[in-house]
């Protein structure tokens, strides 16, 4: 009897009955993707636990280590998606007319000999050298793996196929900057080493998937046809401001003001590369299903006045803060600013495929990728600049471009066609497409 008193007083305050809903939450979260699907993220977990080991500390390498000017290390950074240029657009071509995976594979290679040679750099120009030869593979890798996906993916579920692409790479970043934080204290030659072998294990796992199908026209069209497309053309231009003023310096330019202004150390500095990675993890797939139904560029809007509060948090915590006070402080605002990498995860590359013909879908995806290459170039070049001279000026100069950038998402919704507007329901795609191409 106590038992029946106790469930009656849960059910009168509605306790139990969403208790009975949380099994039912937790299993519309299931992205319902074809095997070849998880087995690319298998692949990208481990390339990303590559990248989240050097990332955070490329440019403390060069300039505590190696004793370069904190200006070049920004403009080295930069190099990288400068030479991406020279290989994105024919990435896209290439990956629609012989498939993306051979392009993937060949661009994983050039980065793993660049990160293998990187711990023979001792002055700039080197650097230069072997981070533009990572930019020529990188500038190949983020179209190709994009257009992968998408031709892997139904339609209908590119949205959670994008969305759990960003958990398995945000994964690997986290548990690689853990790492990466540990073997920093001793040795960034092991760094280097161990990020080029995950490119090659990225290869291994590459070469047990089949190509998508290649669309009948792919050798129609150009680059011209994509320039043509004005809506998507501010679109990117849009991108380029949102990723230059948030994730980029994040990436880049944090680790070096939260060492130097907040005097956090290299494990400092990876767990809270890490508290970010995880936050993803935990919340992309939630925010992938939350958005279904919604318009795209209102979730991108909230996503960048989401990133201008968390960069005036950093500029903030830097300044009042310092050691493991300045980790802690920086780790609770990198959550908040997590929460706008989730949206963008789930809303971008999804919008730009279907904005792009299929035969021209590789195209568009290069053309979407020379905006994080934009950005990347922007970003750490000209913060690299500015953060010797005013470090506390750089935080609040972004956080406006990013409230900019929310105006701009949301004039540029009147103009995307109806047929885009919105993220669709998982449901909306045929069962029968689930099981994804043939293998």
């Amino acid at each position: 009897m106590r038992s029946t008193s106790t469930n009656g007083r849960w059910e009168h305050h509605g306790l139990l009955p969403a208790a009975k809903r949380i099994p039912s939450f937790v299993r519309s979260l299931d992205p319902q993707l074809p095997r070849d699907i998880w087995v690319l993220q298998v692949g990208g977990l481990v390339n990303a636990f590559g990248n989240g080991i050097v990332l955070p500390f490329l440019i403390i390498y060069l300039h505590n280590v190696r004793g370069i000017p904190l200006g070049i290390a920004g403009l080295v950074a930069a190099t990288n998606s400068v030479c991406g240029f020279a290989s994105g657009f024919a990435a896209g071509t290439l990956s629609d007319r012989i498939g993306p995976r051979r392009v993937l594979m060949a661009a994983l290679c050039v980065m793993a000999l660049a990160m293998a040679l990187f711990p023979l750099v001792h002055d700039a120009w080197q650097a230069f050298l072997l981070y533009g030869l990572s930019g020529l593979g990188s500038g190949s890798f983020w179209p190709s793996q994009s257009t992968l996906i998408s031709g892997l993916a139904p339609r209908g579920r590119r949205h959670s196929a994008f969305a759990t692409q960003r958990l398995t790479m945000n994964l690997g970043l986290a548990l690689g900057g853990l790492a990466g934080g540990a073997i920093a204290a001793h040795s960034f030659t092991a760094l280097f080493l161990l990020d080029a072998a995950t490119f090659l294990g990225y290869v291994v796992v590459l070469a047990r998937l089949p190509e998508p199908a290649l669309h009948p026209e792919r050798g129609a069209g150009g680059y011209l046809d994509v320039i043509r497309n004005r809506v998507f053309v501010s679109y990117v231009a849009l991108n380029a401001l949102v990723i230059a003023t948030s994730i980029a310096a994040w990436v880049e330019l944090l680790p070096p003001f939260a060492k130097n202004q907040g005097h956090v150390s290299s494990q400092g500095i990876g767990v809270l590369w890490a508290v970010d990675s995880i936050v993803v993890v935990v919340a992309q797939l939630p925010a992938a299903k939350l958005v279904e139904g919604r318009r795209r560029m209102r979730g991108l809007a909230l996503m960048s006045f989401v990133f201008a509060a968390a960069l005036l948090g950093f500029d903030a915590a830097g300044y009042w803060t310092s050691g493991w006070i300045a980790a802690g402080v920086l780790s609770a605002i990198t959550v908040v600013f997590a929460a706008g990498e989730c949206l963008h995860g789930t809303i971008h590359a999804p919008l730009v495929a279907d904005l792009a013909p299929p035969r021209l879908v590789g195209r568009y995806l290069a053309f979407s990728s020379q905006s994080w290459q934009i950005g990347w170039i922007l970003g750490p070049a000209g913060g690299g600049l500015m953060l010797p001279h005013a470090p506390f000026a750089l935080w609040p100069f972004a956080a406006g471009l990013q409230a900019a950038a929310g105006l701009w998402a949301l004039g540029l919704e009147r103009v995307l066609p109806r047929s885009v507007l919105r993220t669709p329901h998982v449901e909306a795609a045929p069962a029968g497409l689930v099981a994804g191409p043939p293998g």
